[in-house]
């Protein structure tokens, strides 16, 4: 049970990546109605989005962190 909780840690900070690379524009989809879609939608929100994925990294790094040290100390 305890490496689920440390493999759903990295699926969050995965997450958090995403939404990062997304709100920088990094991110680029195949379709073009679908990117001008998403384009859009990082101009009006890329200030929060950039905000929370970086505090989402933040905190997962230091769960996972935590995480591996009570797994070794046991």
């Amino acid at each position: 049970m305890e490496y689920f909780g440390l493999i759903l840690e990295f699926i969050f900070l995965g997450i958090g990546i995403y939404f990062y690379l997304f709100s920088i524009g990094k991110i680029k989809s195949k379709d073009p109605k679908a990117q001008q879609k998403a384009e859009s939608f990082r101009k009006s929100n890329y200030r929060w989005l950039r905000l929370l994925s970086l505090a989402l990294m933040a905190l997962m790094s230091l769960e996972i962190i935590l995480h591996v040290q009570s797994l070794i100390s046991t």
